[in-house]
């Protein structure tokens, strides 16, 4: 390895603590990604490499440290953007990310776009009265949903939230399973219910419930109703059949906004069964008041070992 050096001075200890997180963490990831050793000196932080690597991490500590002095805590998955951004050329990209915050968790933990695919969806959301969201597991398709439902609920925009998604576990015959109703979706609509819990809290989804502002059901019990001045998000929608979609679809109504969700690899249904997402996907993708998002493994907001986990999947695609 070549003697090449580029300091960066921090302006105090806990600039570094910040940058390195803890452990030193996020800077053994960044090792681990380039050819590079990353040594604090006293009040710099020097970079030994050959010259090119040197550039190139350096701009990525760079932008690392320009948000910390904004005040923002960077987090793992924060740095491992990062450092994809700089493999693609641009770790400033990173930026646009911390722009806006959406809302905060109960616990005070700000909600933002995590990555530039999120930020798009997050757009969408926006302009659009009906969006579809398909991507992998640990994308945000949901909880995102749910913040913006959660903001048009506080700001009048909506009466109420409603939040469904098909119970194909239970091939929808319901009546069959133990216990009321509740107790029977229960575990079908669960991760519905940690999104609402992380964004409002448990006693405040049980009473937004109990008044009729939030409400959580299967698909099957939106048949024959018109939902209007509602927040709606159809969660796992790949394991809807077409007739469900349009069925879904055709409950609309005025003051009305709508989410789909779903990952096309993830389908549950009977072999040959034709999924509706894909369905619709086909049949909408040309109606310019509909937004489709597509996001990627790249999107992957969890544990970093998702993104890993969910590439090693994608060639069983189709069968």
């Amino acid at each position: 390895m070549g003697a090449a050096v580029k300091p960066i001075r921090l302006l105090h200890p806990g600039e570094g603590l910040s940058l390195f997180g803890p452990h030193d963490r996020y800077l053994r990831r960044i090792e681990e990604a380039f050819p590079v050793r990353v040594v604090l000196r006293g009040d710099e932080v020097q970079l030994l490499g050959d010259e090119e690597t040197v550039r190139v991490v350096g701009s990525l500590l760079e932008v690392l440290v320009a948000l910390v002095r904004r005040g923002h805590t960077l987090t793992e998955h924060d740095v491992l953007y990062a450092i994809r951004l700089t493999e693609e050329g641009d770790p400033r990209r990173l930026f646009v990310l911390f722009e806006e915050e959406l809302t905060r968790t109960v616990r005070g933990r700000p909600v933002r776009a995590l990555t530039l695919g999120q930020l798009y969806y997050v757009q969408e959301l926006r302009r659009r009265e009906i969006v579809f969201a398909v991507g992998p597991a640990g994308t945000g398709k949901t909880y995102l949903a749910v913040v913006f439902a959660v903001k048009a609920l506080r700001s009048h925009e909506v009466r109420r939230i409603v939040l469904t998604r098909p119970a194909v576990e239970a091939g929808e015959r319901l009546g069959f399973l133990p216990g009321d109703l509740q107790e029977k979706v229960d575990p079908y609509l669960r991760p519905l219910y940690d999104a609402l819990y992380d964004l409002l809290g448990a006693d405040v989804v049980a009473k937004a419930i109990e008044r009729g502002t939030i409400e959580i059901a299967p698909l099957a019990y939106m048949r024959g109703r018109t939902l209007d001045e509602a927040f709606v998000i159809l969660d796992e929608a790949q394991n809807t059949t077409p007739a469900q979609m349009k069925m879904f679809l055709t409950r609309l109504g005025a003051g009305s906004r709508m989410v789909i969700t779903g990952d096309l690899t993830q389908v549950d249904l009977a072999r040959g069964e034709v999924s509706g997402l894909e369905d619709a996907l086909g049949r909408l993708k040309d109606i310019p008041e509909i937004g489709i998002v597509t996001l990627h493994e790249a999107d992957v907001v969890r544990h970093p070992l998702v993104e890993k986990i969910v590439r090693a999947y994608e060639g069983d695609r189709g069968t």
